[in-house]
């Protein structure tokens, strides 16, 4: 059970569970001594080799397809495709084990009761979660990916919003972005999210200032160092984060680089990104 309380406020949720299993049972070996212990072994594609040279002679004309006929292709893909999946699971599991717990000291800070604390962790609302977090988690090879997911659920947690159809578009991010679109996500942010406070987005007056904004402020995306931006504001919007201002002209009147601004979606992804801190 996710909401299991060991002692005094630590959770021993669903997560540490499944990575001790893990753990105990040893799923995480080498991905190649995993299929070359199978005797879907190099050395045998080359055996194989060698009897076709016995077999065909010095023409050659036996080799064809000799060494990966060895190889066992298919064998090799289930079971290192068996093998990242079981890698995949315990880093995410590992990183949201650890997210959670900060998660139940911030909240403990905040003055929230064991109950309470206890009743948000076995909320079905992130059981859910966490099934997806876990879908999406196969679809990537990348540490920081993982590590995303566990900070979007462990965040949800926190803010106590587990909304599902928001959730899901938060973790498809997650996945999907590089780490260039995230740090230029972080510049957008850090420009525009008062903005978001101050005008209705989508409307005149904020495609307007997002136009003075960005004429001010992002110029440099037109240098060599950002010249795979153009890329990164493409994901960025496909993932429904951001939004391309329907303006080509700068306030002076010059044909200017097309300007993006930051919609709400966009700063709560890039808000549930952040570390588990005291404060919000």
């Amino acid at each position: 059970m996710i909401g299991r309380v060991i002692g005094m406020g630590v959770i021993g949720n669903e997560v540490s569970v499944a990575n001790q299993q893990r753990r105990d049972e040893g799923l995480t070996q080498s991905s190649v001594g995993g299929v070359l212990s199978s005797g879907a072994s190099i050395t045998g594609a080359v055996v194989t080799l060698g009897t076709s040279l016995v077999v065909g002679g010095p023409s050659g004309l036996a080799l064809a397809g000799s060494v990966v006929a060895g190889m066992r292709i298919v064998d090799w893909f289930r079971k290192l495709g068996t093998t990242k999946v079981e890698e995949n699971l315990e880093a995410l599991g590992q990183a949201a084990e650890d997210a959670f717990n900060r998660v139940e000291r911030v909240l403990s800070e905040q003055g929230q009761s064991i109950e309470e604390i206890k009743k948000r962790f076995e909320s079905e609302e992130l059981k859910q979660a966490m099934a997806g977090a876990s879908l999406q988690a196969l679809r990537t090879t990348g540490e920081k990916r993982l590590k995303r997911l566990a900070l979007i659920l462990a965040n949800g947690v926190k803010e106590n919003d587990l909304e599902p159809e928001s959730l899901d578009d938060m973790m498809r991010a997650a996945v999907e972005l590089k780490d260039a679109d995230v740090q230029l996500l972080n510049k957008l942010y850090d420009s525009q999210s008062r903005l978001l406070t101050t005008h209705k987005s989508l409307s005149s007056d904020w495609s307007q200032q997002i136009a003075l904004n960005w004429s001010d402020r992002f110029s440099f995306l037109d240098s060599p160092d950002w010249k795979n931006s153009r890329s990164s504001l493409a994901r960025l919007q496909a993932c429904g984060l951001i939004l391309e201002v329907r303006t080509m002209m700068t306030p002076t009147g010059r044909l200017g680089t097309q300007p993006f601004g930051l919609l709400p979606e966009g700063a709560k992804f890039y808000e549930r990104l952040q570390e588990i801190g005291a404060t919000k």
